[in-house]
């Protein structure tokens, strides 16, 4: 519950702080003299946007401090998701600097405003004059439904649940909606692929064909040379290695006379070895080189067919290649796992769209089964609220297909007189209607709804006599289940708060400052009595104060 509002140079407020209670909590005042200027600024520390227009004065930071009691509420998981440290006593603070600057703290702990505002939604329920219009919205109408049958935590789950199948589906929409290309590429780079496989090249090929083809090209003039080669050194008319054996044999003959040589003919034996050596190798390259059609054939074949898979791909030689060949058979690879990625992703999405089936179908029982108790019990808060005749239906409708809130549509149905039928609640109340039957929801889900507090502002308008009495009387009761702070201009109302707050303008010769005082029991008496009698407080409306208060 909120325990205390602590609020500095906010709008007409240079300062104030209010403690609250449990129970029912009543707020008073003229009107403009800033009763709602407090809900503005609950509503910085609950998450609502602000400027420095908020500021009264523009050379000091505003701050709000709202403290609350959270024990039970389940609200450790979104302190524990933001960094906070839980406590049993939250402070929420939010600061906002003349020069714009804006800062959320949960206790004491920097968050921002979404933290705030969600934690905000779980702590407080604010009912403004203008709340009614909800009352034709269909989001809100399954937030009641789902309230009143205990459902909220559940609702909740399906939501995530939801969500979680819209990312799936989304996931494989949009995979399936590839598949068509995948299937395009898989089919173009399949293709490539078998272009390399059959071609089937290993690294160096190329150089070592290209020689080869060079060799065969020349085979003719490469026999002719190497002939000429053999015959010149070691041929049967005059050679080089005859003429050479006949100058070693000359040598041969002097060497005992001449020592000199006998030096040449070993240099000379030197010489011949190796002439005969290269005479022997040229003849067998001779004999093995040869004009070869068939073979030359092949090679400039398959030369050409590197050389067109070089030009297709961009490539300048055959180790690119064979780098493009690899991406080709990893891009074969990954495509051909498309068909089983759609697979998984489909499954995925199956099994979460029959998660979200499961949570619809118990989603839908419990609002079922609480459609008709919660329109018997608004019935019938109606009718005490001076309204005999009038008549309030929950339609719970079956979807053709779950959505964002279940698989059900929920529309609320109303008639104030006996003779009309129920028709759609937004389309045939009038404004008083609609805030007594959203005073009589709000109260129906006192109990249900699992916020710590609610705060009323001005729920009661347009009505009076024994309506009032039964308003201040239904508010009274709903703050035995949960905190209620109303506020009010009615004295059947005020009188059953068990406490009271005045709300007032201080007026200097340069500024208006709103004060808030928090009244004692003959205060209290005074207070109901201007709200009885107007500005002039008579005795008989002191002593109806007196006996509206005894009443409480």
């Amino acid at each position: 519950m909120l325990r205390r509002l602590t609020v500095r140079n906010y709008a007409i407020i240079k300062e104030l702080d209010m403690a609250f209670g449990e129970g029912f909590t009543i707020i008073t005042g003229e009107t403009g003299a800033g009763k709602s200027i407090l809900l503005g600024a609950l509503g910085l520390v609950l998450g609502e946007r602000a400027d420095t227009s908020v500021l009264l004065s523009h050379d000091e930071k505003c701050i709000v401090e709202a403290e609350f009691n959270i024990r039970g509420y389940d609200l450790e998981e979104i302190f524990g998701e933001n960094g906070v440290d839980y406590d049993d006593d939250a402070l929420l603070r939010r600061e906002i600097t003349p020069s714009g600057k804006s800062r959320a703290f949960l206790n004491d702990t920097p968050v921002n405003l979404a933290v705030m505002k969600e934690l905000g939604a779980r702590l407080i329920d604010v009912h403004s004059q203008h709340e009614t219009l909800l009352l034709g919205n269909t989001s809100f109408q399954v937030r009641v439904i789902d309230a009143y049958a205990g459902t909220t935590a559940l609702a909740r789950e399906y939501s995530q649940a939801w969500r979680r199948y819209q990312t799936a589906r989304k996931e494989y929409d949009a995979a399936a909606l590839d598949l068509g290309r995948a299937r395009a590429d898989h089919d173009y780079y399949s293709h490539q692929l078998e272009e390399f496989r059959a071609v089937n090249m290993v690294q160096g090929e190329q150089e070592t064909l290209e020689k080869e083809q060079e060799m065969l090209s020349n085979a003719s003039e490469i026999k002719e040379a190497l002939t000429k080669v053999t015959a010149a050194l070691g041929g049967e008319d005059v050679s080089a290695l005859s003429l050479l054996r006949t100058a070693r044999l000359s040598l041969s003959r002097i060497a005992g006379w001449l020592p000199e040589a006998g030096e040449l003919e070993k240099r000379l034996e030197t010489q011949l070895i190796e002439l005969d050596d290269i005479s022997y190798e040229a003849e067998k390259l001779n004999e093995s080189a040869s004009a070869d059609p068939g073979r030359l054939e092949y090679i400039t074949q398959r030369l050409d067919t590197i050389y067109s898979l070089m030009q297709k791909h961009r490539c300048r030689d055959i180790d690119e290649l064979l780098a493009v060949q690899r991406r080709v058979e990893e891009a074969v690879a990954d495509t051909g796992d498309a068909d089983e990625r759609i697979k998984g992703l489909k499954r995925v999405s199956d099994e979460a769209f029959a998660e979200v089936e499961a949570l619809a179908a118990r989603l839908s029982e419990a609002r079922s089964g609480a459609a008709e108790p919660l329109a018997a019990q608004i019935t019938s808060s109606l009718r005490k609220l001076g309204m005999p005749h009038a008549r309030f239906e929950t339609h719970v409708k079956e979807l053709g297909a779950p959505g964002p809130s279940g698989a059900d549509a929920v529309e609320f149905l109303f008639s104030a007189n006996r003779q009309v039928e129920p028709e759609e609640l937004s389309r045939c109340a009038s404004g008083g209607e609609l805030s007594r039957v959203m005073l009589c929801l709000k109260s129906a889900l006192a109990s249900s709804s699992g916020l710590p507090a609610i705060i009323f502002d001005e729920i009661d308008s347009g009505v009076s006599g024994e309506v009032a009495s039964m308003v201040g009387s239904i508010l009274a009761d709903m703050g035995k289940k949960m905190q209620v702070i109303n506020i009010t201009h009615l004295p059947q109302v005020a009188s059953r708060g068990s406490i009271h707050y005045h709300v007032y303008k201080e007026e200097s010769d340069h500024s208006t400052i709103t004060r808030v005082r928090l009244l004692n029991d003959e205060e209290r008496v005074k207070e109901v009595a201007r709200l009885l009698s107007g500005s002039t407080i008579t005795e008989a409306a002191i002593r109806n104060a007196r006996e509206l208060l005894k009443g409480e």
